[in-house]
């Protein structure tokens, strides 16, 4: 088995093409397998052996190893069994308990870190070496960011640059009585300062000090990475073939136990009306609020496969009171297509919230009530929700019928366009937003989960890779790749 430092030689040195030309088959194993091959001895990011600390599993390897799934079901041929073991034994691998790494709180536990899409700051310590003042920003990146001290007698002044989103926040004439109020009474400043006093002291020496992001587990990571391994423990438990061989079956004992050891790492962050919060006090850009509407699916995808797989009634039950959720969040429009929002809609952070409030510590305000995040959802994230839908209808724990042919309209009514003779796609799920970006309109295979309530999601998501000719640079790439492929088995 390849070890995590072996893995990988270079698309180039194999002389496989990363790109692709127009006329490419992309509902052809071959081109998968291709795809799989160029990707994987290409070095860019979402590699198995990669950590998340910059996303690159949660964003990345989890869809190729779901892409697997996806050929797997389409082909039946244990080969892709054999390639997502393969992967996932790396994944797990890179588990922060496993490389001796630790979150913010010093845990080292068996999931995987984020460091950038956290907050952080950095401890200042007095003349005599005490530590006095921590300078914290919530803006993401930011590790990027450094803050620098000059000294005026007993007063003091902070600024913190971050020179990668050219962004600075100035603060003057502070003394260590006024330093937590003044710096929250120009919240927000372009970096989202805030300061936190620690023990008693004098001002902060002078210098220039680096803001460290703190290492955190993300739920959505933890839920799109273990989801293909969940997948796998379902596929071979309700299969009397693969369980009866020894390799799949003692595999779908070690993922089973995997998977449940990573969820529980967001235990705490799990509200029974069907959704997941970020605790006040955690190290994130929103903490003390209610997570986005796909982040809370994200985990939820995991569930659902181990509520198929086992019956177990915990996650059975978690998974209708996100399948709940999300269905109140669906509102048919004009078109009598499903649009729904990126923040859940009876949240703080969908209506705002001020100081007063007392909802967050490192982001103290947020909008100007009644007003907050109401943005609707794009079609990106809009895939972890239909996939969420999809697996849930299937296995009987959420939506009919009628709501899978509305999600489908999603697509076919709100999403899908085109640029002349291009077929595109506008950016949100409403038909908002102008059109698409590629990272946005290349993830249009992702909603074949509800494709077979109306065929013309798989025509027109064809037609989208069809046009664009997209090769082997992401690893949601190979995802829409199987998912073409495995609705055009499907449907044959």
């Amino acid at each position: 088995m390849l070890t995590r430092r072996q893995f990988g030689l270079g698309a180039l040195a194999l002389g496989i093409p990363l790109t692709t030309t127009p006329g490419t088959d992309y509902t052809a194993r071959e081109t998968f397998d291709r795809f799989d091959q160029a990707f994987h001895s290409s070095g860019l990011t979402g590699q198995p052996t990669d950590t998340n600390e910059l996303g690159g599993l949660g964003w990345g390897q989890s869809y190729v190893m779901a892409a697997f799934v996806r050929m797997y079901e389409a082909y039946k041929d244990t080969h892709y069994l054999d390639r997502l073991i393969t992967n996932a034994d790396l994944v797990l691998a890179g588990r922060d308990s496993v490389r001796g790494v630790a979150d913010y709180r010093g845990l080292s536990l068996p999931g995987w870190r984020n460091t950038s899409y956290t907050a952080g700051g950095v401890r200042l310590a007095d003349a005599s070496g005490r530590p006095v003042l921590e300078v914290r920003s919530a803006l993401t990146n930011v590790s990027d960011a450094e803050v620098t001290v000059t000294a005026d007698g007993e007063l003091f002044t902070l600024v913190v640059r971050n020179p990668k989103k050219n962004r600075t926040s100035t603060f003057a004439g502070l003394s260590m009585a006024d330093v937590t109020q003044r710096v929250l009474a120009a919240y927000p400043s372009p970096n989202m300062v805030t300061v936190k006093l620690l023990e008693p002291g004098g001002p902060p020496a002078p210098g220039t000090f680096k803001l460290a992001a703190a290492p955190v587990h993300f739920s959505v990571h933890t839920g799109m990475i273990t989801y293909p391994m969940a997948s796998f423990v379902r596929l071979v438990r309700k299969s009397p073939k693969l369980a009866a061989i020894p390799k799949y079956r003692d595999k779908a004992v070690e993922y089973l136990a995997a998977v449940r050891n990573a969820a529980a790492i967001h235990e705490r962050e799990w509200v029974p009306a069907g959704h997941f919060i970020w605790p006040k006090q955690m190290p994130v850009p929103y903490d003390g609020t209610e997570q986005p509407i796909n982040q809370s699916l994200g985990l939820g995808l995991a569930y659902a496969e181990l509520a198929a797989a086992t019956g177990d009634p915990v996650y059975t039950e978690r998974t209708r009171a996100l399948s709940r959720m999300f269905a109140r969040e669906l509102s048919a429009n004009a078109r009598d297509a499903y649009v729904w929002r990126y923040w859940p809609t009876d949240g703080v952070m969908y209506r705002g919230y001020t100081q007063a409030d007392d909802v967050s510590e490192w982001t103290p305000s947020y909008g100007s009530p009644p007003k907050g995040a109401q943005q609707m959802e794009d079609l990106s994230h809009g895939g972890v929700d239909v996939e969420f839908a999809g697996v849930a209808h299937r296995s009987g724990l959420g939506f009919l019928g009628g709501d899978m042919v509305r999600l489908a309209r999603t697509y076919t009514r709100n999403l899908a366009t085109r640029d002349g003779d291009t077929a595109t796609t506008f950016l949100y799920v409403d038909g908002g937003g102008g059109l698409a970006v590629p990272g946005q309109y290349l993830q249009a295979p992702r909603f074949m989960p509800v494709a077979q309530w109306d065929e013309q999601v798989f025509t027109h998501a064809r037609e989208v890779y069809d046009d664009h000719a997209p090769g082997a640079t992401t690893g949601s790439t190979l995802l829409c790749v199987a998912y073409l492929n495995w609705h055009a088995r499907r449907s044959s």
